[in-house]
């Protein structure tokens, strides 16, 4: 059970890393001298560190695999939720 707890520990990680990566990315963009290859560069770099993370992660097991999906799709959750458009703000206090 420790082991599932881990695995979706590190999904969330990864997720934090990918969807922080790709926010980032957006945000250098339009001062970018060259856009596209900005782009590119960075989703396959974001590509390799987390397909290389759950592999290490899974170690043979679907289980393992399993719950680093799925800590990586609640943080996708959570990314989509904070960039909508029609959230609610909270007020300050």
């Amino acid at each position: 059970m420790l082991g599932l707890l881990i695995s979706l520990m590190a999904g969330i990680g990864l997720g934090i890393f990918y969807f922080g990566g790709l926010w980032v990315t957006v945000r250098m963009l339009p001062g970018a001298q060259s856009p596209a290859l900005l782009a590119l560069a960075s989703f396959f770099g974001r590509i390799v560190v987390v397909l290389s993370g759950f592999y290490l992660v899974m170690d043979g097991r679907w289980e393992r695999l399993l719950t680093t999906v799925l800590g990586f799709f609640i943080v996708r959750a959570a990314s989509v939720w904070l960039a909508s458009p029609h959230r609610k703000s909270i007020p300050a206090p």
